[in-house]
């Protein structure tokens, strides 16, 4: 079986739907938590329950290790990602120099992306910052010193900066990578 057929069934197991504004994110293990309950952990650093409760929750393939490895590689909804939230125990590792109108790399104006696992925040420090959200958002955003912008792993994006626009990108990661 596909990862298609697998996220067809994942969502009608669990009741769960997609939407072109959710962000799939790829199930790369599970745990449980205090609870004993199953928990997706993502590859974006989120993670997800995934509960067999039936009615609302028919999901009676996590009950088992079989089930549950089949799901491995299969993609979910990150209502995380969907709110633009940066895991718990990420921590800053890095960041660019303060770039202006002038400084900006060009690769910054076009779509580009983090790799996976690694988000980003933007800090504006004077003037504004367009900062446009490609699949799976459709959004566009001004960034100022009030308002950060929040970059998602493997999400395309670019900025345009306002002719006084000065900005620098915080990288984060989980610390143990």
């Amino acid at each position: 079986m596909g990862i298609v057929k697998f996220q067809i069934d994942l969502q009608f197991d669990c009741g769960l739907e997609s939407r072109e504004d959710q962000l799939l994110r790829t199930i790369v293990g599970f745990h449980q938590d205090q609870e004993s309950q199953w928990v997706a952990d993502l590859d974006c650093g989120h993670a997800q329950h995934t509960r067999h409760d039936p009615p609302f929750f028919p999901c009676p393939w996590v009950m088992t290790a079989s089930g549950r490895g089949a799901r491995i590689g299969t993609e979910l909804d990150c209502g995380w990602c969907d709110g633009k939230t940066i895991p718990d125990g990420y921590a800053s590792y890095k960041q660019t120099p303060v770039f202006t109108a002038e400084t900006i790399p060009s690769g910054l104006r076009q779509q580009h992306a983090t790799k996976r696992g690694v988000w980003g925040l933007i800090h504006v420090v004077a003037g504004t910052l367009i900062y446009r959200i490609h699949h799976p958002f459709h959004t566009e955003e001004t960034l100022d010193s009030q308002i950060q912008g929040i970059v998602l792993p493997e999400v395309q994006h670019d900025v345009q900066p306002s002719k006084d626009a000065r900005f620098y990108v915080e990288f984060w990661r989980r610390p143990e990578e």
